[in-house]
């Protein structure tokens, strides 16, 4: 290790200090805390961050100000908490050994039955409980409690009476959270010095990012860990090296210019689609990617980056004309997203490169565009199909297309039969159905437990044609009537 290099972590837990020597590169939050801390209120349901029964609220300084994010520990390796402050249900307790309001409402209103749910509710209530603390405005919404409960599941109550905790917890006395004790313990762990221990990397520059991967070309770039953390807990594999980016400053930024909204690697996706919204209309499909813990973790770039098939941020960037940027020893190389995926798993860059950032180009006036996810449920669920449409238009005349889709192939990518189809030709009924024909000579969909291969078909093609409803000019000519049972599931 170099002088500016350590091999100890330090972060705070429930108001105590933790350091480790040589952590465990794969050991979880989860298990730490249960294992090594006895903290049992935290619980593992899935080991795949779906269930939420062991949701923990991290805190974290960006610049000096605190944030505090609600995460799934069971996916969380250890040293990516690294300076960080952890909450656990046991934070809860009052000194009196009174409840919580949170808890005490979750009582009043029958809010636990079996219970073993019970502590990741009540930590993401806790969540905005606090985040509403010292601002004058209205208790949320229902459907603000819902949103911020998107990634608890419970089996008994059918969710009403938490929900109905989660209206009361405003109503009963006050119990204030120390946002200045937290901060100060932030300040005190925070370390400007990078993290090098045995199997696990965590370095501060993207310089000593790219040296590292130069120096091992085989070892995982680890970001959100939303599914790397699976490889553990669910295919017990064995990473042999891990290379953490989210200490990386030059990683954490959004950078907006004239043409570009440039996203770094180490942005989440809940930094990046609050932002993106003012763009696009991708609102609906943000609140639909996941779940919020997931959201809070997962970074934007790092959905691109896992090249999966059934991702739902790439169809839609590919279909705005987005690029990646790719980072190594060598330097600096931007790339066109629809050429960075070869084949299943399989990426054009190379052995030394990183991805570093996306640039999301900036949309056009005489631009329009739509993306849809299809899936059997509205909240945290995979798309069955997600599809991404753009026209360039020049009155009603097609002057440029870019349409792709997710779940349909072994790769994300542009539909180039019925991309031709729709240039140079009006945007109307004859020219939306000769595209929908065409598109069948771009996929050739599987079927698999979402959804049958002519049903994938069915969809992509309704899913254009929803587009063409949604973004024509009206004119004299008989629409015809959407196809059967395509707009379903919160995709419509």
């Amino acid at each position: 290790m170099s002088d500016n290099d350590r091999n100890s972590i330090h972060f705070w837990l429930n108001d105590e200090r933790v350091s480790v020597t040589q952590p465990e590169p794969t050991e979880t939050l989860l298990q730490f805390v249960r294992n090594k801390q006895r903290l049992m209120g935290t619980k593992e349901g899935c080991a795949e961050g779906d269930c939420g029964a062991c949701t923990v609220i991290v805190g974290d300084l960006v610049g000096s100000e605190l944030t505090m994010k609600s995460l799934n520990a069971c996916i969380q390796f250890l040293p990516a908490l690294d300076g960080k402050v952890i909450y656990t249900v046991e934070y809860l307790k009052q000194p009196d050994n009174s409840l919580h309001p949170v808890q005490q409402a979750m009582v009043d209103h029958h809010g636990s039955q079996c219970g073993f749910c019970t502590p990741g509710f009540v930590m993401s209530l806790w969540g905005v409980y606090v985040q509403r603390q010292g601002k004058e405005t209205p208790p949320p919404s229902r459907d603000k409690l819902a949103y911020a409960l998107s990634g608890n599941l419970c089996r008994c109550t059918g969710y009403k009476p938490i929900l109905d905790a989660g209206q009361a917890m405003f109503e009963l006395p006050k119990v204030p959270f120390d946002h200045a004790n937290a901060v100060q313990q932030l300040q005190q762990v925070k370390s400007p010095d990078s993290l090098r221990t045995a199997g696990f990397y965590s370095p501060h520059t993207l310089a000593e990012l790219v040296s590292l991967k130069a120096e091992h070309p085989q070892a995982l770039i680890l970001a959100g860990g939303t599914d790397v953390g699976l490889w553990v807990t669910k295919q017990m594999q064995t990473l042999d090296t891990i290379i953490y980016l989210g200490n990386v400053a030059e990683l954490q930024r959004l950078t907006e210019t004239d043409d570009w909204l440039e996203i770094g690697a180490a942005v989440t996706l809940t930094e990046a689609y609050a932002r993106l919204e003012a763009w696009y209309p991708v609102a609906e499909l943000a609140e639909r990617f996941a779940s919020v813990p997931i959201r809070n973790a997962g970074t934007f770039v790092g959905n691109v980056a896992n090249g999966s098939p059934i991702g739902d941020t790439p169809p839609w960037l590919m279909a705005v004309g987005s690029e990646v940027v790719l980072t190594s020893v060598n330097g600096e190389r931007i790339i066109a997203l629809d050429t960075l995926y070869t084949g299943y798993r399989q990426q054009s860059r190379r052995e030394n490169e990183i991805i570093s950032a996306v640039r999301v180009p900036r949309p056009q006036a005489d631009q329009v565009f739509r993306t849809w996810k299809v899936s059997k449920r509205y909240d945290s669920d995979i798309s069955a199909v997600c599809g991404a449409f753009q026209l360039t238009l020049d009155g009603n005349r097609i002057t440029a297309a870019r349409v792709a889709y997710g779940g349909m192939a072994a790769t994300v990518h542009l539909a180039e039969h019925c991309e031709k189809a729709l240039v140079g030709q009006p945007w109307n009924e004859t020219t939306v159905q000769a595209a929908m024909k065409a598109l069948s000579q771009d996929y050739q969909p599987l079927s698999d437990m979402r959804a049958t291969a002519s049903y994938r078909q069915l969809v992509a093609a309704n899913l254009l044609y929803r587009f063409f409803l949604e973004t024509a000019q009206p004119s004299g000519e008989t629409l015809t009537q959407v196809r059967t049972g395509v707009l379903i599931g919160g995709g419509a």
